[in-house]
């Protein structure tokens, strides 16, 4: 069978795209990659302002639903939690890191970064952190792809820049100054270092082929992350931080609700095991509405 599988043409996703390509090859099936255009890679302005990360999915939507692809593969923080029921994630690749890192201009610490600091970064995830932990920075919106935004580093007002470790893993970069965020500073997106595989949830032989090279675990893990930003009516680009971590047959949870500008919050850690994970994720879900979560990411 020969599989036609969507993806941007940013070398990150080409990079994403031709793994999974990889592991299908070796199921036995032929495969061609289809690169398109996203709206979200030609349009200008903050992603928060001019529709989400789900402006980068749309595309690769339409063609599904044209018959043009057979799946799509994204890196799944940008595909929104709540997908039109025409859609199914078929299968979740294995974690890659789901850190954060500082890529700086010299080797100043995050934490002793002087007044007026520039931090570019369009994600208010990142910014909502960066500012309750530093109250000297300032923020600044940065769009393009990891290259676009390193180049920007150098060129323009920034004294760093927040970038996915995965991103930087997957495509080799190294970094002369960098500084990788702790976990109780810096709690990454939901399904942040996974790539997703999304198709037709009729696409009967598809999600055959899909089912092969799932993890089940890492689907689990994925599923219960965007269940946590879905029930809180969030979206990818809204400051909601939600980590599940399998250790030691152990769900760590990590999760953090803030206000925009980073000055209220919302936090939680829990343990639970991975059978009672959906009911662990509920009980946390309720504990935040209760809190106010909702009405703080406005």
């Amino acid at each position: 069978m020969k599989i036609r599988i969507g993806t941007r043409k940013s070398k990150l996703a080409l990079f994403q795209a031709n793994f999974v390509k990889t592991q299908i090859n070796l199921l036995g099936h032929e495969v061609e990659l289809v690169p398109i255009v996203s709206e979200g890679d030609i349009t200008e302005g903050p992603l928060h302002k001019i529709g989400g990360k789900g402006l980068f999915v749309s595309a690769l939507e339409d063609a599904l639903l044209k018959g043009e692809i057979d799946c799509a593969v994204h890196s799944l923080k940008d595909v929104p939690a709540k997908m039109n029921d025409k859609f199914i994630l078929g299968a979740v690749i294995q974690r890659e890191s789901y850190a954060d890192i500082l890529v700086k201009k010299n080797d100043t610490l995050f934490h002793e970064m002087p007044f007026g600091s520039v931090i570019g970064t369009s994600s208010p995830r990142r910014a909502a952190q960066i500012l309750s932990l530093n109250k000297n920075i300032s923020i600044s919106p940065i769009r393009g792809n990891i290259a676009t935004r390193l180049n920007k580093l150098q060129d323009e007002n920034f004294d760093a820049i927040v970038v996915a470790d995965a991103a930087l893993k997957r495509l080799n970069i190294k970094c002369e100054f960098s500084e990788k965020f702790e976990l109780k500073d810096m709690i990454p997106a939901a399904s942040q270092g996974y790539i997703g595989i999304q198709c037709l949830n009729n696409s009967g032989d598809i999600n055959k082929v899909l089912s092969l090279i799932n993890s089940e675990i890492d689907m689990l893990l994925a599923n219960a992350e965007r269940s946590f930003v879905e029930a809180l009516d969030g979206s990818c680009i809204s400051p909601i931080c939600i980590l599940c971590e399998y250790k030691n047959n152990t769900v760590n949870i990590f999760s953090r609700v803030l206000s925009v500008d980073g000055q209220k919050e919302i936090t939680s850690e829990a343990q639970v095991d991975l059978l009672n994970l959906n009911a662990e994720m509920e009980r946390l879900i309720d504990k935040f509405i209760s809190k106010g979560a909702k009405s703080l990411i406005l």
